[in-house]
């Protein structure tokens, strides 16, 4: 491992987190988008994925990813699913990306897409995949260009 990235919160409405995180907790909004598409279904193992998301920073600099699914409301409210409301993930830099799920499988933990290249933006060429960590934990491994 080489660092933690990011926190991911999957969220009822992107508006009203951005105001919770924003207004009550004091992060600055970073940058909003959206994203979706075959990338994004291979990459989260969400059917249907598309999302707006907004990042917001702490004080110190620590990123927090809010995702709007637009199933989220029909996915449940279970970290099983990477798009559920209320679904957290948590971001790990690695090396090698493929050594990192094969570390995760033979563990007896599960992958939940595919690694997948990041197309565009300023991740682009990031390779990423999640998995499922103990006890239903969304983990995103990121594995940076070279």
């Amino acid at each position: 491992m080489i660092a933690v990235d990011h926190t991911g919160f999957s969220v009822t409405s992107l508006e009203e987190a951005i105001q919770f995180w924003t207004e009550a907790m004091g992060f600055d909004l970073t940058r909003q988008g959206e994203m979706g598409g075959e990338f994004l279904r291979e990459a989260t193992g969400v059917d249907d994925p598309r999302c707006r998301m907004a990042v917001v920073t702490a004080p110190n600099g620590y990123p927090i990813e809010l995702l709007e699914y637009s199933t989220g409301g029909t996915l449940g409210q279970t970290p099983r699913s990477a798009g559920a409301i209320g679904a957290a993930h948590i971001a790990l830099v690695v090396t090698d990306i493929h050594t990192a799920i094969s570390r995760v499988e033979t563990a007896g933990w599960a992958i939940k897409g595919s690694p997948q290249s990041i197309p565009a933006g300023p991740r682009c060429g990031t390779m990423v995949a999640y998995i499922s960590g103990p006890d239903g934990i969304t983990i995103e491994l990121m594995q940076p260009p070279v």
